[in-house]
């Protein structure tokens, strides 16, 4: 189902909106600073390719550990990647999104580029994992809470 999924995605917007991820990518690697957003932009552009069976996830979330990218800096980076880049991205998902709402077919590619939109607003600090990674580390972290040994992140 998921290979299905995948095939039916590139058609329906999935292929033209991983090419722009990758688009901004290289434009960020070119201009050497923007190497972190740029890393961001191919890892999110791969999923943005093939989404059906993964997820995007907090690192801090499936880690349990801080880094650069979930603390305060990644906060910053967040915010200078949305003024250059993550408006276009998030505005490019909205309207695949709107396109694939035409039909009922089309649903739940849209809903996918919905998810997409918001992972372009802020992609620093996130990672890719299949949602079988994603669930267990939520269950894990869930468990940890009602045990006390981990506060609210």
């Amino acid at each position: 189902m998921r290979l299905l999924g995948n095939l039916l995605w590139l058609i329906l917007g999935g292929f033209c909106m991983g090419l722009a991820w990758w688009v901004f990518g290289i434009i960020a690697f070119v201009s050497i600073v923007g190497i972190p957003w740029g890393r961001a932009c191919f890892v999110i552009g791969l999923f943005s390719f093939l989404p059906f069976g993964k997820e995007a996830i907090a690192r801090n979330e499936l880690t349990w550990k801080e880094d650069i990218g979930t603390g305060p800096l990644g906060l910053i980076g967040n915010i200078i990647w949305f003024v250059f880049c993550g408006l276009w991205l998030a505005i490019g998902h909205l309207f695949s999104a709107l396109v694939c709402f035409i039909t009922i077919i089309g649903i739940p590619f849209g809903l996918q580029h919905l998810k997409l939109a918001g992972i372009a607003i802020a992609p620093i600090g996130k990672t890719i994992v299949s949602k079988e990674v994603a669930w267990a580390a939520r269950a894990t972290n869930a468990r940890a809470v009602l045990a006390g040994k981990r506060g609210h992140t």
